[in-house]
């Protein structure tokens, strides 16, 4: 598919859903008017993670406690199928991020209450469901509609079956869903946050993440090298985090 073709594609998808409307306004005006938005800050910040950034077994062992070598080990069927099916999968999304991250701070919580932004095969999703089904606990999950091309069947391709039960999935953007999953709980464990990139678009919505997460519950943030939103809203908040670097790329975590 060509990249006209996918936006004149993206552009009739959303025409056909007034309930995105909004968002397609901001995606007007984030690729005209605020086109460099995406990038500000951003070799400072790629300079203070490198600095800074120890590694995903490291971040664990310090924030948690814990020695993350079991998590391979003991999920090594679940994570074999679900590898299986995102290589039979027709449509290419995302890959697995730091799964042991987001499965140890849910842990760490004895989290029953769960928010992600940005789902794609459902990797998180499924690190998080992991723990969440040991306490019947609900993971809820904002992920907008893939418009510009056929992959809407495919979002959480990868999670079993046997988990859907404790997933709650609102597709919609995140200015949209967010809303509607405060309205069913207002205090989270874990929140992990891999959804819009740009530098307005995160810190709108870290600060609503932020003031719903409890006291002791733990914040990610995938790809914070992008953009110095992460790291501004840390210092402005008086935040220590600690800075991961996986797969040549920087994830944001600390504990509130």
């Amino acid at each position: 598919m060509s990249e006209i073709t996918r936006v004149l594609k993206t552009f009739i998808g959303y025409l056909k859903r007034p309930d995105l409307y909004p968002e397609l306004g901001r995606k007007i005006l984030k690729n005209t008017i605020n086109r460099n938005n995406a990038f500000k800050g951003k070799e400072k910040t790629l300079f203070w993670a490198e600095t800074n950034s120890i590694s995903q077994y490291d971040a664990i062992s310090k924030l948690f406690g814990v020695n993350i070598i079991s998590f391979r080990h003991d999920y090594r069927d679940v994570l074999d199928r679900s590898l299986q099916k995102e290589e039979e999968c027709p449509i290419k999304m995302g890959g697995p991020g730091a799964l042991e991250l987001i499965y140890y701070a849910c842990e760490y919580c004895n989290a029953k209450n769960v928010i992600e932004t940005g789902v794609a095969y459902g990797w998180s999703s499924l690190a998080s469901l992991l723990s969440l089904s040991k306490r019947n606990g609900i993971l809820y999950s904002s992920d907008m509609p893939y418009l510009g091309q056929n992959g809407d069947q495919y979002v959480g391709y990868v999670v079993p079956e046997y988990l859907k039960n404790n997933w709650k999935l609102f597709r919609f953007a995140d200015r949209e869903s967010l809303p509607k999953i405060f309205a069913e709980t207002e205090v989270f464990d874990v929140i992990h946050y891999d959804s819009d990139k740009s530098y307005n678009g995160r810190l709108w919505a870290y600060n609503q993440l932020y003031s719903k997460l409890r006291k002791g519950g733990v914040f990610i943030s995938d790809d914070i090298g992008d953009n110095s939103a992460y790291q501004d809203f840390c210092e402005e908040n008086n935040i220590e985090t600690t800075v991961v670097e996986f797969d040549g790329k920087f994830v944001g975590v600390f504990v509130k």
